[in-house]
């Protein structure tokens, strides 16, 4: 019997090939297949008569085949297979390149429905070309109606799909209802069975809509439900009190060779606050790039350290947990406690107070599980199997690295785990981003997280002045670059890498970039290639030499490490300016401007009037960058589905402020009168497969 668990391999009309294919586009079961929504419809309802066909139509027709054959052109590698359809009005021809297996599937004499698009040339006159095409006498799936396209992959199209979900609701194979129905008749939303007809096979755009409705609302609901359940979880557990030192952190703060800001005080009071209480912190520290993020993790750490527990400090990259390693033992260089880095590329980890001796990783284990290293730095390395703790009471995201929710439930467990004799304890979680989210967006992607924002940057910061450049430009900007560099500076190049599968073919184009401008126009210059395919310690030795001057100008493509601190560096070039959202454009020039000295972005883009260049020309106030960019982008390329693993449709809408608040409410109400969904099983499911891949903090 099928059901909706059932594995899509074991179905009748279903290859192992197509299964695996179908893969890569995250469809492993029925349940799968028919959730797999399309992205647009194409509308051939209405059937013309041949006689009324023009140009440049998308049409359906009904009519007699005949003249079916197929020519192969074999210098071309190519078949054309054709035929001839007529009604009472005329005839037309339909044309299908490299699809012979068309001629097999066509009668002569029979009635056909076809749809698609009416071409027009010279050789070959008005025709179809490439139609969808189904006999007269059955139900419509590809032709004759609203017909949705779906996501493809290589061997799985969109009319492969319609006709595997066709057949499986013929069989009345659908889901069982997830959501309450209270909440479907107060909101009168359809069943899920109603839907998912609606959304693959409506009748009207109006059905459509009406379905994706009811999905919307339930992605959103889910979000909600992991937000507040996560939220109740902690707040039911029990964290080690951290007594706030107020004489130790001012005897730090006034060291220190610069006065921090007020956004940096305040910020570093609320999560002293917090990690002060029995209840588990779990705060997230959104600052602007530049903005301090780091002292003010800092001072967390150090109260954790001098209280005698341990933390862990978690960063996104080899480079960057070298970064904060370094800063961390400048900055509590007077301090009796010890630093250790911990990641997976180096054989050898530096600790402190006994700077010049590195040691190897067996040995900074057992002192991590004996409690001797208080503060501990590094990369997904540190939640191995093999490192043990013996008072974790605190840990520290740098959320650039996505860390999802199965990996915080591994550090959790590891502080559970610590030899501190309290097995109940978890620890204080504070998880920063340099990604400036505009507040409403934050409070409803966040639900009840804690945040505290850092909307200050420090005084001695100078505005980086930026400028659109077209390519007329580009020797003024050439020459720009070489008078910093006379003057003891760097500059930074930025090409743009936007989609992975474009990867190779950037990368080609640095390295042509790179070459170029060695031999050509900076031949007295030390010039690097930074690009995502060098491996970690050739990354390393590059930005090392850069922040040591041996570099003068970093070629790059988009990989340039987000947070890596180069003072010197005072010039930027991003390319093609306009293939970047503004937010990440923000995050590129947050690279320069991070010592005393003016720095510069040039943009080049042969987009001189685009809204997103104009608004970074304008303004360096990333939270003001990013509700321009909301409104520009929406909220999904905003945050990015792909790294936030939110299902899209809460993607899309996750800025409906009243969407929002009506699921939460609702979320509320399932969660006070069924906390373990006894009542909602198939809405426990759903929780729960979404729960393993949405990144919350």
């Amino acid at each position: 019997m099928i059901t909706e668990k059932t594995p899509l391999a074991e179905l009748p009309r279903v290859s192992l090939t197509h299964a695996k294919k179908l893969e890569k586009l995250s469809i492993y079961t029925v349940k799968d297949l028919l959730m797999h929504f399309p992205s647009r419809y194409e509308d051939f309802a209405t059937v013309y008569p041949i006689a009324e066909i023009s140009a440049d139509m998308n049409a359906t027709i009904i009519g007699e085949i005949s003249n079916v054959k197929t020519n192969h052109i074999y210098k071309r590698h190519l078949t054309i297979t054709s035929a001839t359809i007529s009604d009472a009005s005329g005839s037309l021809p339909l044309i299908w390149f490299n699809q012979s297996f068309i001629e097999k599937s066509l009668a002569e004499g029979k009635k056909y429905r076809v749809s698609g698009k009416v071409i027009y040339n010279e050789k070959s006159g008005l025709h179809f070309s490439a139609p969808n095409i189904e006999r007269e006498e059955r139900l419509p799936t590809s032709t004759g109606r609203l017909v949705p396209t779906y996501p493809e992959t290589a061997g799985i199209t969109s009319k492969w799909l319609r006709w595997q979900i066709a057949m499986l609701m013929e069989k009345a194979v659908l889901p069982d209802e997830t959501l309450p129905y209270k909440i479907l008749s107060e909101l009168s939303l359809p069943t899920i069975k109603t839907a998912l007809k609606l959304i693959h096979f409506p009748k009207t755009m109006d059905e459509a809509t009406y379905a994706h409705k009811r999905f919307i609302f339930e992605e959103m609901l889910i979000l909600q439900l992991i937000t507040l359940r996560t939220r109740a979880q902690l707040m039911r557990e029990k964290s080690q009190p951290i007594p706030l030192d107020e004489k130790l952190i001012q005897k730090f703060v006034v060291s220190l060779p610069f006065v921090p800001t007020d956004a940096q005080r305040k910020c570093a009071f609320q999560i002293l606050t917090d990690m002060s209480k029995q209840t588990p912190m779990n705060r997230l520290l959104n600052g602007d790039v530049g903005a301090g993020k780091t002292l003010v993790a800092a001072i967390a750490a150090l109260q954790c350290a001098s209280a005698g527990h341990q933390v862990a400090i978690l960063a996104p990259t080899e480079i960057l947990a070298r970064q904060h390693f370094s800063t961390l033992l400048t900055l509590f260089e007077k301090y009796n406690f010890s630093i250790g880095l911990l990641t997976g590329a180096y054989k050898m980890h530096g600790t402190h107070p006994a700077l010049a001796q590195d040691i190897t990783r067996p040995r900074i284990l057992d002192q991590i599980k004996k409690g001797e290293i208080q503060i501990i730095v590094g990369t997904h390395a540190i939640i191995q199997e093999d490192v043990k703790f013996k008072d974790l009471a605190l840990i520290i995201i740098d959320e650039q690295h996505r860390f999802g929710v199965a990996q915080r439930a591994k550090l959790s467990q590891k502080s559970i785990e610590s030899n501190d004799g309290n097995k109940r304890s978890v620890p204080h979680f504070l998880t920063m981003t340099a990604t400036p989210i505009p507040r409403t967006f934050a409070l409803a992607l966040f639900g009840d997280l804690h945040v505290s924002i850092l909307d200050e940057k420090p005084l001695q910061r100078k505005e980086i002045k930026t400028s659109i450049a077209t390519p007329d430009k580009r020797d003024f900007v050439y020459a720009f670059i070489k008078k910093e560099i006379a003057a003891g500076r760097q500059a930074y190049i930025i090409l743009p890498l936007v989609e992975e599968s474009d990867a190779l073919k950037d990368i080609k184009a640095a390295t042509e970039e790179y070459e170029s401008l060695s031999h050509t126009v900076f031949t007295d210059y030390t010039l690097g290639l930074m690009h995502g395919r060098l491996k970690a310690k050739e990354k390393e030795r590059l930005m090392t030499d850069f922040k040591n001057k041996k570099v003068d100008i970093l070629i790059s493509t988009s990989v340039v490490e987000v947070g890596v601190d180069v003072p010197n560096a005072t010039v930027m070039i991003i390319e093609n300016a306009e293939r970047f959202g503004l937010s990440q454009l923000h995050q590129f020039r947050g690279r320069i401007g991070r010592g005393a000295h003016q720095s510069y972005c040039f943009l080049f883009s042969e987009q001189f009037y685009s809204q997103r260049l104009k608004a970074l020309e304008r303004f360096t106030d990333g939270f003001k960058l990013a509700e321009i960019d909301l409104k520009l982008r929406g909220p999904g390329e905003f945050l990015g589905s792909q790294q936030s693993g939110l299902p899209d449709g809460a993607m899309q809408n996750i800025s409906n402020i009243k969407l929002v608040n009506l699921t939460r409410k609702y979320a509320k109400e399932i969660l006070i009168s069924d906390p373990l969904f006894k009542k909602h099983p198939q809405l426990h499911d759903t929780v729960d497969r979404y729960y393993t891949n949405i990144h919350m903090e």
